[in-house]
This record gives C-alpha cells, sequence and structure tokens, in this order.
C-alpha cells in the first residue's frame, strides 16, 4: 500500500530556524581565507578601475583622432583599448582562479564539519532521523549551496566596485545625464526585494521535497527495499510514490526558476528604454551645446554596461536571501546537541590493561518519548573473565543493557563500569577498544571480505584475518570463494547468508580483541552444527574475557558464570544455571 503522501511545505519551526540565520555566520564561514578574498577585491578593483578608461578612450577616438585624422593619436587609443581589454581578461582568470578555490575550500569545510557533526550523534538520532533526509542535507542542500558559496563574496566585490566606477565615470563625462539614469534605482531595489522573500519561501518547499525523494531512493532502491517490494507486490506504488514527489519537485523547480521573472523583465525593459530618455535629453534645451558627440556616445556605453553588473548585484541579493533557507537546514544539524560525546577530562586507559570488571549500578533509561524505561533499576555485577548471560522475552530489555555497556546510550539514572570507571569518563575511542559488539543485525560494507574484517583494525596482517576468520568457523567458506578474501561482499552483504554475514561480523569483532565481548544474539541465524562450532570457538576465546551473551536459546547460555532473567527493563532473578532451575522461577519456565 502506498504510503500517504507527504507535504512539501516546511514546518513552523523550519520556518523559524530560517529567520534566524544570522549573515555574520555565514561570513564567518570565509574567515579563513580573509587575505584570498583580500587579494581577489584589490584585483577586482583594480579591474573596474582599468576597465573605466575604455569610455574615456572611446571619447577621444569620435571627438578627436578621427574628426582631425589623427592616425598615430588614433593607433594609441585602438591600442589603449586592446590593452584594457586584455589587462581585465587576464585578472579575470586570476580572480576566478582564487574565488574558485577559496569557495570549494569553504564547500569541503561544511560538508566535513556537517558529516563530523552527525557521525557524533547518537544511535537515538538515527532512530528517529530517515537516512534519506540525512544524506539529503549533505548532498542537496550543500549542493545547492555552492553558487552562492563560490561565488556571492566575489560576485558582490566585482558588481559594487563596477556599479561605482561607473557612476564615477558617468558623472564625469555629464552629471546631469547621471542623474537621469538614476531613475531606475528605486524601482529595483524594490521589486528585488519582493523577488527574494518569493525564492526564499520556494527554496525551502523545493528542498524539503528533495529531500523527500531522497528519502524514496534510499527505501526503494535498497537490496533490502528491493526484496521487500517484490515479495509484497509494492512495487507499483512504490513508483507511483516517486513519480508524485518528482512531479512536485518539476513545479517547484519551474517556480524558483520564474519567480520574479516578469518583474526583473519590466526592468530589462525600463533599462532598454533609458539610452532613449538619454538622447531625448542631450536634445532638451538645457543640453543644448554641452554634450558632444564622443560624450554622449561614451556615455550610452557606459550606460549600457552599467545595467549589467547593477542586474548582477541586485540578483546575488535574490540569491542569497534565498540560500538562507539552505544555511538554515544545514545550521541547524551543526546546532544538534551532542548526547554521547568523549567527556571534557577523560580517564587515560591502556585498552590492552583493562582486566574487564564489568558492573552496572542502578541503571535506569527511558527513551525519549516513551512513558515506560526500556530499564528500570538494573544492577549487575561481571568480574573480570567471567560469562553474564542475559534471558528473557522480546522486548524485555536485553538489548538496551548491551547497548548501555558499549555506551550507545547514556542512562538516565544510575552507571555502568568497567574496573570501577564510569564509562561516560572514557574516550568513546577507548571504550570501543574495550568493548566489541556483535549484534543480531549484520552490516557489511561493499567491499571485498578482507576489507570488511580491516575495518575493525586497520593495521591488521592478513595471517590475524585469517586467524579471527577461522575462530568464527568462517575461513573454508571464504577460501572457497573463487576470489578468496578477496571477493566483493556485495550491498550490506547480500552476498551471504544470514548465518555467513553473522560469522563474517563474528570475526570482525573477535579481530580487534576486545576484554569485553557482547554477543547480541550473534549465533541467531546459525544452524544448530554451525552454532555449536561457533560456540566452541566462543568458549575458547572467552578465557580471561568477559563476556555478555543475550540469546533466546537457553541452550547457548547454560554454562554461562551467571544467567540473569530480564523482564519489563527490570532483573527478575539471576545465578547459575543449575540454581535457577532449582528456583523454579521465570528461567526454570523458560527453560521448560
Amino acid at each position: 500500500m502506498a504510503s500517504p503522501r507527504r507535504t512539501a511545505t516546511p514546518t513552523a519551526a523550519e520556518k523559524a530556524q530560517a529567520k534566524t540565520v544570522s549573515l555574520r555566520r555565514i561570513g564567518r564561514l570565509f574567515t579563513a581565507h580573509r587575505w584570498q578574498l583580500a587579494v581577489v577585491v584589490a584585483i577586482i578593483v583594480a579591474s573596474s578601475v582599468i576597465s573605466m578608461a575604455s569610455p574615456f578612450l572611446l571619447r577621444e577616438v569620435i571627438d578627436v583622432a578621427l574628426p582631425h585624422q589623427n592616425l598615430p593619436l588614433l593607433g594609441w587609443l585602438v591600442a589603449g583599448m586592446v590593452a584594457v581589454a586584455a589587462v581585465t581578461a587576464a585578472l579575470g582568470v586570476v580572480q576566478t582562479w582564487i574565488s574558485t578555490t577559496v569557495g570549494q575550500r569553504v564547500m569541503h569545510r561544511l560538508r566535513v564539519d556537517v558529516f563530523t557533526h552527525l557521525h557524533r550523534q547518537s544511535v537515538a538520532f538515527f532512530t528517529r532521523t530517515r537516512t534519506g533526509e540525512v544524506q539529503s542535507r549533505i548532498t542537496n542542500d550543500i549542493g545547492g549551496m555552492q553558487s552562492v558559496v563560490t561565488s556571492t563574496a566575489t560576485s558582490i566585490a566585482s558588481n559594487l566596485t563596477t556599479v561605482v566606477a561607473t557612476a564615477v565615470a558617468m558623472a564625469a563625462l555629464s552629471w546631469q545625464l547621471s542623474l537621469v539614469s538614476l531613475i531606475v534605482l528605486p524601482p529595483a531595489i524594490h521589486l528585488t526585494r519582493r523577488v527574494a522573500g518569493m525564492r526564499r519561501a520556494i527554496t525551502a518547499q523545493r528542498q524539503h521535497e528533495l529531500a523527500d525523494l531522497n528519502v524514496t531512493v534510499e527505501e526503494g532502491l535498497s537490496i533490502s527495499g528491493v526484496q521487500l517490494s517484490k515479495t509484497m507486490g509494492t512495487g507499483p506504488a512504490l513508483v507511483r510514490r516517486f513519480t508524485e514527489s518528482s512531479e512536485r519537485l518539476i513545479d517547484l523547480e519551474l517556480r524558483s526558476e520564474l519567480a520574479g521573472r516578469w518583474r526583473m523583465a519590466s526592468m530589462t525593459i525600463l533599462f532598454a528604454a533609458i539610452p532613449a530618455v538619454i538622447y531625448l535629453s542631450a536634445g532638451l534645451p538645457f543640453a543644448a551645446g554641452t554634450l558632444s558627440i564622443g560624450t554622449l556616445v561614451a556615455f550610452t556605453s557606459l550606460q549600457a554596461g552599467l545595467f549589467r553588473p547593477l542586474m548582477g548585484l541586485l540578483g546575488v541579493g535574490v540569491s542569497l536571501t534565498s540560500s538562507l533557507a539552505l544555511f538554515a537546514r544545514i545550521f541547524e544539524y551543526l546546532d544538534l546537541p551532542v548526547e554521547v560525546d568523549d567527556p571534557a577530562h577523560p580517564v587515560t586507559v591502556d585498552p590492552a590493561r583493562v582486566a574487564g570488571h564489568l558492573r552496572l549500578e542502578d541503571v535506569t533509561l527511558t527513551y525519549p518519548g516513551s512513558e515506560t524505561a526500556a530499564v528500570a533499576g538494573v544492577s549487575l555485577d561481571v568480574p573480570a573473565g567471567t560469562s553474564l548471560a542475559l534471558v528473557g522475552e522480546t522486548g524485555s530489555g536485553k538489548s538496551t543493557i548491551a547497548a548501555l555497556i558499549a555506551r550507545l546510550h547514556d542512562p538516565d539514572a544510575g552507571r555502568v563500569t568497567i574496573d570501577g570507571v564510569d564509562v561516560r569518563d572514557l574516550r568513546l575511542t577507548d571504550l570501543a577498544a574495550i568493548v566489541g559488539v556483535v549484534s543480531q543485525e549484520t552490516y557489511l560494507l561493499h567491499t571485498t571480505v578482507r576489507e570488511n574484517l580491516r575495518y575493525a583494525r586497520p593495521d591488521a596482517t592478513d595471517e590475524q584475518i585469517e586467524q579471527a576468520a577461522r575462530a568464527a568457523q568462517i575461513h573454508e567458506l571464504i577460501s572457497a570463494l573463487p576470489d578468496g578474501y578477496d571477493t566483493v561482499v556485495g550491498s550490506r552483504g547480500h552476498r551471504f547468508s544470514g548465518g555467513e554475514k553473522q560469522r563474517l561480523a563474528i570475526a570482525r569483532t573477535l579481530l580487534r580483541d576486545p576484554r569485553i565481548l557482547v554477543l547480541d544474539e550473534a549465533t541467531s541465524a546459525l544452524d544448530t552444527e554451525t552454532e555449536r562450532a561457533v560456540q566452541r570457538a566462543f568458549d575458547e576465546l572467552a578465557k580471561g574475557r568477559t563476556t555478555v551473551t543475550i540469546a533466546h536459546r537457553l541452550s547457548t547460555v547454560r554454562g554461562a558464570d551467571q544467567i540473569a532473567v530480564v523482564d519489563h527493563g527490570r532483573i527478575l532473578e539471576a545465578g547459575t544455571h543449575d540454581a535457577l532451575i532449582g528456583g523454579g522461577g521465570r528461567y526454570a519456565a523458560l527453560a521448560a
């Protein structure tokens, strides 16, 4: 069944965010490149001043050189015109090179900053945020800002300098005609502000729709999404959803491009009419005999040249204002608080020397939006080198306890300690080296088997990789592949079965040799025979290592040093297998 149509209208929060974007904050993006920008501005000023010589040279050609047949003077004047064109062209190339380099550096910084900040977000953020939305912010929104970031500063400087220089030159030629030319400015500024407001609103809607389109692609064309749509027969509905979103995007793109075009077209007509008004003014009594033909031609040439930079300057204002919606979306992500972050004053530890004594002390956690605690007052003590098994029904809170140990979430109350140190006082990289997790949902990268395993330990040798694969009972299968360890696993590892992917994930974690090993349904996808083989490997590797195992099959946890029964986020009972069976409680009922 097709999902309900999403509206492209921004929320009130998005609109409010867009209004609070500070131009000063945008300007700070360029602070590190202020000297390069200063050079660009200097080049622009020099180019604009030099180019203003052309109309004066033209006036001399018409008023002096041609009437008096002064060929040497004519030659020098023509050479001067060519030299002005050559110098300004060369300066333009240098200016473009520097300004584009600065713009691309700013874009690079934005992309990296957003990616880095999002990577620091907790698992909870990605749980409540659509993947396509995150991708859209990094690709579509930052990509949409490219023209603004790479050319705005130089465009403003170039056009502003040209407008000022042209206005000064026009005044030098004839201040009376200059006053006539200024009548276009008030309507031009008024229309530009109206168009900018229209563009900004449409841009916000367009980026929202682009994000929805990105989500549809992510959900519909991933390997899991394709399999789901084919087995559920929802392919046609998915295509309709994509088509409708794309059609809405067409409308928004057209509205964005055409917004204010009629208004701006009227400005073009107005500017085109100005030369006619100037010629008329030159023939009026107050100007009779005061203007030479050369002056009139030079002035109209300048006036015509004023149109492009003035419209460019007004256009930059429109572009910058409409792009505030894009900056708002990017800054919104950059301003997200980091819920799980490195401590301000971390405790220094050597992961290789950690014993692995794990304790949970009255830990409580409630997920955002939930009224019921996922974990409530849980206390567990797992001495170094021992094993703990968590059992219970689905949704009882076992995986949440495992997530707290790996610090994928921080508890609302209580604390989790390793060797007496609160995990919140450890650097995240140190904690990741101490605690290894193999979950029931295996994620493999779209690369080779070798690189998937080396992802856990970039400096691992081929021998160490094969040793971890043997321990996970997957080496023989990998070796039998045509390309062995250089076989590409495919998107999300769909080349392999569920059990094979899980064994690859086990090997990847074992390669890091963590002191604490968390197995969250790590053998759930394995057949009975393979599970026994992997379990034997785990038993061997668990010697001297603290192990926390979550399992539905009680047969896999019978030998654990202690077993805790979890129900509705609480520990109902704990003890050895024999003690719990003898107690006749919940564990005995589950084992029956």
